[in-house]
């Protein structure tokens, strides 16, 4: 059964993947996620239109990856520009920068400086 399963996947023609990511960058991974799960799933330029109508951070931070993914389809000489889809969209949380601020009544206060990875995938 298992050798089976291998000369099928072997006939289907293999979808290139085109990606981008951005490591470190300098925003909470919440605030960009909205913006991820409003995107994924469909066609590349329609996303590209809907994270340009957005004023947010996040959605600016976003549509850079996602413009670097369609550059990387574009330069790898991909077919079909025109039906690239959104496959993958991935937020992940980065490295902390932790310092510390005076508080209240001598105690000291932690603030967290929040970074991010935003990768992009697109089929």
């Amino acid at each position: 059964m298992a050798h089976k399963k291998n000369e099928e996947a072997e006939k289907a023609p293999m979808e290139q993947a085109y990606r981008a990511i951005h490591k470190f960058a300098p925003i909470s991974a919440q605030k960009v996620r909205v913006f991820a799960d409003l995107i994924r799933g469909k066609y590349a330029d329609e996303a590209m239109t809907l994270l340009e109508c957005y004023p947010n951070r996040g959605a600016r931070m976003l549509e850079k990856v996602l413009k670097s993914a369609m550059h990387n389809a574009e330069d790898l000489r991909s077919q079909n520009l025109d039906e690239l889809k959104v496959a993958e969209v991935r937020i992940d949380g980065g490295p902390m920068q932790r310092r510390w601020r005076a508080g209240s009544r001598g105690v000291s206060v932690i603030i967290r400086r929040r970074t991010s990875h935003i990768s992009v995938v697109l089929k």
